[in-house]
């Protein structure tokens, strides 16, 4: 089985993102901090999906 490069981190991120945001009403701070780690995530394994299809394209 052959995984997308970016795919893991992104969906993992989205992961942590939805616990961050579930976590906010327990400490709101902690809870933001994760979600934005989280994000961060999405974000750059988002850009390693893109980055790598346009290369084999």
């Amino acid at each position: 089985m052959k995984v997308r490069e970016g795919l893991i981190p992104t969906v993992l991120g989205s992961a942590v993102t939805v616990g961050g945001i579930a976590l906010r009403n327990v400490n709101p701070l902690l809870g933001w901090g994760i979600a934005g780690f989280g994000l961060a995530h999405v974000v750059l394994g988002a850009i390693d999906l893109v980055e790598h299809r346009a290369v084999r394209d």
